[in-house]
Formats: structure tokens, sequence, C-alpha cells
């Protein structure tokens, strides 16, 4: 599935991103770290035992005859404590550096799934845009950006005049289908900063950003020019499907709910007339 997601939307996709890549970050240096203590523990052991050993024939050495001669005598317990203690040491490391393998590959594929679960539940499966449930925190970011930059803001509200009648004369399947070429349709006349909302059934919001009402008309004729040759392909026989959209243009103190209802108002206003 190819999701959208817009450059300001984004924002708010990143943000979440970078929290969750912050926690992950954290964690895997955890676990960097106690691979790097296991590799100190391997490097002191070989240091000390070689040190010993160096210890136990250096002390066994002596000179005769011109050349150095070792005479070494091992208990057999120690030789034996020994070999234990080498591959008990060798079997800890080892089972330590596959648990350590294996949380890190855990813990990636944990922050992948959540991801792809996340963005799953703030996407419309049908359309591919972002849902309802999104809208709040997508809104308020772009607000929040509007405010900051002291920059114009427009939200359009879409809807699809009579849709009923589609699904009542070709079938449900064909209504989805028809929703998802309007999606199409409102992304393809959209930029990259602005933000396309599945609203409810029928109907869609599009955030424009650093745009006034008067702007908005662009991205409006834009809409119905694509939508007119959509129509001419011939996808739904002696059926035309037409889009009423509202303007609402937004102002500092304005809410998002003022926002809907101004450009919810507006919409019906062009369906009825």
């Amino acid at each position: 599935m190819s999701l959208h997601f817009p450059r300001v939307g984004q924002e708010v996709t990143l943000k979440r991103s970078e929290s969750v890549l912050a926690r992950v970050s954290q964690q895997l240096s955890r676990l960097e770290k106690r691979d790097w203590e296991l590799w100190v523990i391997v490097s002191l052991t070989g240091v000390l035992i070689s040190a010993s050993l160096a210890a136990i024939l250096l002390r066994a050495a002596f000179l005769k005859d011109d050349g150095i001669h070792f005479e070494l005598t091992v208990s057999r317990p120690l030789v034996i404590g020994l070999f234990v203690l080498i591959a008990f040491l060798n079997t800890y490391l080892v089972t330590k550096r596959f648990e350590v393998r294996r949380l890190r590959e855990q813990l990636i594929s944990s922050t992948l799934q959540n991801q792809v679960t996340e963005k799953q539940s703030f996407t419309d499966p049908l359309t591919e845009l972002y849902n309802r449930r999104s809208l709040d925190q997508i809104a308020g970011q772009f607000i929040s950006q509007a405010k900051r930059r002291r920059a114009a803001l427009t939200f359009l509200m879409v809807d699809a005049d009579k849709f009923k009648r589609v699904n009542t004369r070709f079938g449900h399947l064909t209504g989805d289908f028809v929703l998802a070429e309007i999606a199409g349709i409102l992304k393809a006349s959209t930029r990259g900063s602005d933000a396309v909302v599945r609203y409810g059934g029928d109907e869609f919001l599009i955030l424009l950003s650093d745009t006034t009402a008067t702007g908005s008309q662009t991205v409006v004729e834009r809409i119905q020019v694509k939508l007119k040759d959509w129509n001419e392909a011939g996808h739904l026989e002696d059926l035309r499907v037409n889009l009423s959209i509202g303007i609402a243009e937004w102002h500092d103190g304005d809410t998002l709910d003022e926002m809907l209802d101004g450009a919810d108002r507006r919409m019906y206003e062009q369906k009825n007339s």
C-alpha cells in the first residue's frame, strides 16, 4: 500500500516517528553497551589467562647449557578447572551474543510493526488519505504553523453530489472505486505541503497551507478540470460525478470547529445552488 503523507502533515507523522526513533535509539544504545561489555569481558579474560600462563611459564623457565628449559607440573584438577572455565566462558559469551542479536532484531521488527500500525490507524484504507481520527492532530499542526509563520490557511470541504445514485445504480464496489478515484483527483490537485482528509462517507476535507481563499480558486479549478477529464473518460455509463466545494479561510482566533462549520455551510450553499 502506498501511503500519502503531505509535507506539513508529515510534520505530525515525523514528530511521532522522532519520538519512536528516540526510544528505539536508547534501547539500541543499551543493547550496544551490553554487546560492548561482552567484548570487554572477552578481552580481559583473554589477558588474564595469557598473563597467568606467562607467569607460570616464566617461573618454570631456567637457563641450562646456553638454552632455556621448562619444567612445569600442573595438577589434574587445575587443568580440568581451566578447561571448564574456558568452556563455560565461551558458552556464556556465545549465548549472550545471540541474545543481544535476537533482542536487537525483535526491537527493530516491533518498531517497524508499530509504525505501520500507527500509519494505518491514521489512514483511510480505501482512499489512502488521512482519516477522520487524524483530523484534530493534522488541523492543529496546520493552524499552529499558520500562527507561527503568520501565514494564510484555507479549508476546502468537498462533497460528491448525489453520490447515492452511484451506489444504487452500479453497486457499492463501484461506489468504492469512484471514491478512490475522487481521492486520487484531490491528491493530484494539491501540493505536498497540503493535506487531504476523508472527512465522511463521500465528503473530503483539504487543508491548503500558505493559501488564501482567493488563491484556493486555483486548486478548485484544477480539481474541476481533472474531474471533467475523468467523467469524459466514460468510467460510469450515462452518469457524471460532480463535486461541491466550500471554501473557508482561517484567521487567527478561529477554531477548527468554526472552520469546518464555515466550509461545510458554503459547500451546501454551492450544492443547493
